[in-house]
């Protein structure tokens, strides 16, 4: 008798406890009970702000990646990652219906043992390419079920681009008549036309062999001076590269924001083609 007592007190316990909403799992309608944040990161944002953004129409996302690699003797081993934020804030601002999901870091960048390529180098993170078009699908799934219908893929660094183009071409023929569709924009990866559209307004490299150039240290220098090394380098007279004067940093702040602004409108050109 006892017994089933017991058993009929832990079967109630169990209905009554469902019954009561799960604090983990919030109602999908749950009204937003502030203003959203001025962002277009979605790792800044709440679950209900990018709600709330799909259901306006902010139904692209940009799946970027970067790396994490030696840069030569200046720059911080985040250099993709960093120009990402920099580069995919301005492309989302122009296309104004898009959302950027979290930059991948990690990417292929040589075998790992034995090591080549940047691996050779410590502080670089490498991937192997089957692990990178692994991780690239599933984020790409993840975006797919939460309602957004345009996948942008796009990559800051050379050995990125084989794989993006592979899983774009791979999920566009799974998802075949769906609702979502995923673009690799090749365009996006444009150093060498940033290189020309600077020498035609006078800025002239001569290569250092340092994996780093004018354009990319301006880039960083508008986001994170420190990830250039500034006072470091003004300190003993290097804050300059391949021949180009860093300094004064406003200047190179500026062209900064005009490489930026170049490589973005290339690159909403390209989606919106």
């Amino acid at each position: 008798m006892r017994s089933a007592f017991w058993l009929l007190s832990l079967v109630s316990l169990f209905f009554l406890q469902g019954a009561k909403p799960d604090p983990v799992a919030p109602a999908p309608n749950s009204p937003r009970p502030i203003e959203p944040l001025d962002s277009v990161f979605i790792e800044e944002m709440t679950w209900l702000e990018v709600r709330d953004a799909l259901r306006d129409g902010k139904d692209t996302v940009l799946v970027a990646t970067g790396g994490i690699e030696q840069n030569g003797p200046y720059l911080a081993a985040n250099k993709h990652n960093l120009i990402l934020r920099g580069t995919c804030n301005a492309i989302a601002r122009k296309l104004g219906d898009a959302l950027v999901a979290p930059i991948v870091g990690f990417v292929p960048e040589g075998t790992i043992d034995p090591p080549d390529s940047h691996m050779k180098y410590p502080s670089t993170v490498s991937v192997t390419e089957e692990t990178y078009r692994a991780l690239l699908t599933d984020i790409c799934n993840c975006y797919r079920v939460h309602g957004f219908k345009e996948i942008v893929l796009l990559g800051d660094s050379g050995g990125n681009q084989d794989g993006l183009q592979a899983v774009a071409e791979q999920l566009n023929e799974k998802w075949k008549g769906g609702k979502c569709v995923v673009r690799y924009i090749p365009e996006y990866y444009n150093y060498g036309d940033v290189k020309k559209w600077l020498e035609d307004q006078g800025i002239r490299q001569e290569d250092e062999g340092l994996h780093d150039d004018f354009a990319i240290s301006a880039m960083m220098l508008t986001i994170d001076p420190k990830a250039v090394r500034m006072r470091q380098r003004v300190a003993v007279g290097k804050f300059k590269i391949n021949g180009v004067n860093l300094a004064p940093v406003d200047t190179s702040i500026q062209w900064g924001h005009r490489i930026i602004d170049f490589r973005a409108n290339a690159t909403v050109a390209a989606i919106r083609k």
